[in-house]
């Protein structure tokens, strides 16, 4: 059996490829980090609202409101500014990649090159509505849009990744 996907890694990629990696091998860091900014962000607001004792709009409630903000910014777009910056980081030539997948390993082409790979390597797999993830560490993961696989269904792949890794699909939302 063969699957071919041809995969575009434009900014809804991306984020989704951060989004997998944050929910998999970066889970426990980034339940801290969250935990952590929110904590922050509350005490901010805290302080901003109640060490002056009449509402002002002084320099230092400003600077206070603004680190609040921006926090509470990056805490709920972290998946979308790591895949912006992911896109920045892409080398030329690997925004399309199209890849083979068999029972020996599959092989990613892009207008850069050619890769094999082999199911080893993989360390988690993840799986949203659109997309299967391959996450190597925490830096590094794959992404295969399943809108456009061929040679099976989504189903079907997701058997046959799960078969030759030896690992589940975990679902992401």
């Amino acid at each position: 059996m063969e699957f071919i996907f041809e995969t575009t890694y434009d900014k809804e990629a991306l984020t989704v490829m951060a989004r997998a990696l944050r929910k998999t091998v970066r889970k426990k860091k980034s339940r801290r980090s969250h935990i952590f900014g929110w904590i922050v962000a509350a005490l901010g607001v805290f302080l901003a609202i109640y060490t002056h004792s009449e509402i002002s709009i002084g320099m230092s409630n400003f600077i206070t409101w603004f680190a609040v903000a921006v926090l509470i910014f990056v805490l709920l777009l972290e998946d979308h500014i790591n895949g912006h910056y992911a896109q920045k980081r892409m080398l030329p030539g690997t925004e399309k990649a199209a890849a083979v997948f068999t029972e020996d390993g599959y092989i990613t082409t892009t207008e850069a090159g050619k890769t094999e790979w082999s199911y080893e390597r993989i360390g988690w797999l993840a799986e949203t509505d659109d997309y299967f993830v391959f996450v190597f560490n925490v830096s590094h993961a794959q992404i295969y849009d399943k809108r456009n696989l061929t040679g099976g269904t989504a189903d079907e792949f997701r058997s046959f990744i799960e078969s030759v890794t030896g690992k589940t699909a975990q679902r992401i939302k």
